[in-house]
């Protein structure tokens, strides 16, 4: 079964496992209200305008995936999520880990302390430690999520749900590289003032004054 998303594909899979756990008396979802799942403007990142004929079309694409079921009998077709947690399904999370996945594929890449406030909705995390812990035994399962490179200045690591292309994820590996340290400017800032140096010399002697009186300054 193919579990990479692109980015449409990852928020309706989103929305379908977030309302089954917060909203499961309104789940299975309409086409209309997936829509207005997926142009939520809180909890999303970033926040989008889908019309009804592009969510249409991306139901249909993860249908094509058997990652979402179509149910009949109702008054308009309603749609379930069979990516993950079924009965014979290959993907079961515990509630703490499937909280941090539908946060993952609802905004993208997010620090601990960050999880820990968003998924508050979905399962409570008393301590950020709780969420590090989820967090490495997604790791350690799957891998189902990667620790990115920290960004410069900030104090935790974001993390990335695997369950998306890999042209998708290189971008996010290197887009905020750690940090060097200070040699190789050491290495630059000595260049640049030789090549100075070299510089004033030769225009020292245009001016027909001696180069060597650099030295003695």
């Amino acid at each position: 079964m193919d579990y990479r998303f692109d980015a449409l594909e990852a928020r309706v899979m989103g929305c379908l496992l977030e309302k089954k756990v917060s909203t499961p008396e309104q789940y299975p979802l309409s086409l209309n209200s997936l829509v207005t799942a997926c142009n939520q403007k809180s909890n999303r990142e970033p926040v989008l305008e889908l019309s009804e004929e592009e969510v249409f079309v991306v139901v249909e694409g993860l249908k094509q995936k058997r990652l979402i079921h179509e149910e009949t009998g109702h008054r308009v077709p309603k749609y379930q999520q069979r990516f993950c947690n079924l009965e014979f399904g290959k993907l079961n999370f515990p509630a703490p880990e499937l909280a941090i996945i539908i946060e993952l594929l609802l905004r993208g890449p997010q620090t601990p302390g960050e999880l820990r406030a968003r998924c508050a909705r979905l399962h409570p995390f008393a301590q950020v430690t709780e969420v590090e812990q989820a967090l490495k035994s997604l790791i350690d399962k799957g891998p189902y999520v990667e620790k990115l490179p920290r960004e410069v200045g900030k104090r935790e690591n974001r993390y990335i749900h695997l369950f998306q292309d890999e042209s998708l994820i290189e971008p996010m590996r290197t887009a905020f590289p750690k940090k060097t340290d200070h040699k190789p400017v050491s290495f630059d800032l000595e260049a640049r003032v030789s090549r100075l140096e070299s510089q004033l010399a030769a225009l020292m002697q245009q001016l027909g004054m001696d180069p060597s009186q650099l030295d003695e300054q």
